[in-house]
């Protein structure tokens, strides 16, 4: 592969990571949703499964060069532009998503609505076929999202135990299609609050979470990666029914707020086809990486 096409691949990625990034703090919509839907999903599970401190252990005995062998395996390639995607939408999106959700609430969650049920149809096309075992898991993640969104916000504090464990339950969400972190932490009743630490750069309780976001990410993606190399239909299934359950909640964030349907409808339309137009573009670029 080319100079060009190396700068070009990287700069995808950095754009996926940008809509990650917008998406994970966008209660109702999932970060993993937009891995999928550009085409990276399966690549970023699997190369966070593959993190472990073999690296360390080597280092420590003195092994240095099975430690460089052992750091080499992990996709940097992938790893340094999304993150810095993600980090530079997390940070910008923050205050944006304050505004948002405040003065424009209904539209707002039109908009989400629309990118949630695009996007289902999305991960359905990786469903291989609809038989009895995959409308089974279909329904039950449909059931589970319903009581899930039904269920209300815990009131907990904001101590940092509560932000560690809070950011290892969130980013597992945040990686998984059809959940989202940021309505987990709604749950927890941390999604304000760490939406203005950020905004405020209050490093205690961003590291705090950072920390429980590590330690849950790289236990969470084994077990993923193992349900999509050898589950990958009912997997699928599962979280298209998780997806069309989670309407619930744009739906009833319209139904208290709405004053005007016309707004409404124009900004779920929009955010449908924005799913559609994005998977077409990315699927024209599809990277090349190997297992």
């Amino acid at each position: 592969m080319g100079k060009i096409e190396n700068y070009r691949d990287t700069f995808l990625i950095f754009l996926r990571g940008l809509l990650m990034g917008t998406a994970d703090v966008i209660p109702g919509v999932s970060g993993g949703t937009m891995a999928l839907i550009t085409g990276i999903y399966q690549r970023l599970v699997h190369a966070i499964s593959q993190i472990n401190a073999n690296f360390i252990i080597a280092a420590l005995k003195g092994n240095f060069a099975k430690s460089k062998e052992e750091l080499m395996k992990w996709d940097f390639n992938l790893f340094i532009p999304l993150l810095l995607g993600i980090g530079l939408a997390v940070l910008t999106m923050s205050k944006i998503m304050t505004l948002m959700l405040t003065a424009y609430t209904a539209t707002t969650y039109a908009f989400f609505f629309g990118l949630i049920l695009a996007s289902a149809g999305f991960v359905y096309k990786h469903v291989e076929e609809l038989n009895l075992k995959n409308i089974v898991f279909l329904l039950i993640g449909f059931v589970f999202a319903i009581l899930f969104v039904g269920l209300n916000p815990v009131q907990a504090n904001h101590t940092l135990p509560v932000i560690f464990l809070s950011g290892m339950v969130a980013i597992c969400a945040m990686i998984l299609p059809g959940i989202s972190g940021a309505f987990i932490l709604l749950l927890l009743n941390q999604y304000e609050y760490m939406l203005a630490a950020l905004n405020q750069l209050k490093f205690v309780d961003i590291i705090t979470f950072g920390i429980g976001a590590v330690i849950g990410i790289l236990s969470f993606s084994r077990i993923l990666n193992y349900l999509l190399e050898h589950h990958k239909s009912i997997t699928m299934a599962f979280l298209v029914g998780l997806m069309v359950g989670t309407l619930r909640l744009p739906y009833q964030k319209i139904a208290t707020s709405m004053d005007s349907i016309i707004p409404v409808i124009i900004a779920g339309v929009i955010g449908f086809a924005l799913v559609i137009i994005l998977e077409r573009q990315f699927e024209k670029y599809q990277l090349q990486w190997e297992t």
